[in-house]
């Protein structure tokens, strides 16, 4: 299976300002775009995800703290699987790609923080959505 990976944005600057970019990121498999804004920085939404389809999020404004689970039994998950934590910032332009076999959960770091997500499937394209209780996951 895929691991995440978390594609890095660039900056340059001269005397006429700044261009930030991700050169990297190949956004052709993206279908469907939407943004989530959390109602506040305490607020955790999860735990969400996909068996089959992919994700991309980018940070369009503040930073986001973004945890991973690769999902052993989709029907009774392990509740001590493996974790994995990215931070993701609008300064930077990061693209963190969360490949199928992963659930999230989004929890906004500062104020006002937007997460722009991109999907390979169009909404209810295909019946792949899993959710389980924030409280399910051993920390």
């Amino acid at each position: 299976m895929k691991e995440p990976k978390l594609i890095p944005g660039k900056l340059f600057s001269d005397s006429r300002g700044k261009v930030i970019f991700n050169n990297d990121f190949d956004a052709s498999e993206a279908k469907r775009i939407y943004f989530i804004e959390n109602i506040d920085t305490d607020f955790i939404r999860g735990w969400q995800g996909h068996k089959i389809e992919q994700r991309w999020y980018m940070a369009t404004e503040g930073a986001f703290n973004i945890n991973l689970i690769e999902i052993d039994n989709w029907e009774k998950p392990g509740q001590d699987c493996k974790r994995l934590n990215f931070e993701i910032n609008a300064q930077n332009f990061d693209v963190l790609h969360i490949p199928p076999g992963y659930i999230s959960s989004i929890q906004a770091i500062e104020d006002n923080s937007k997460l722009m997500v991109m999907s390979d499937y169009r909404l209810h394209e295909i019946d792949d959505e899993y959710k389980f209780p924030i409280d399910y996951f051993v920390i």
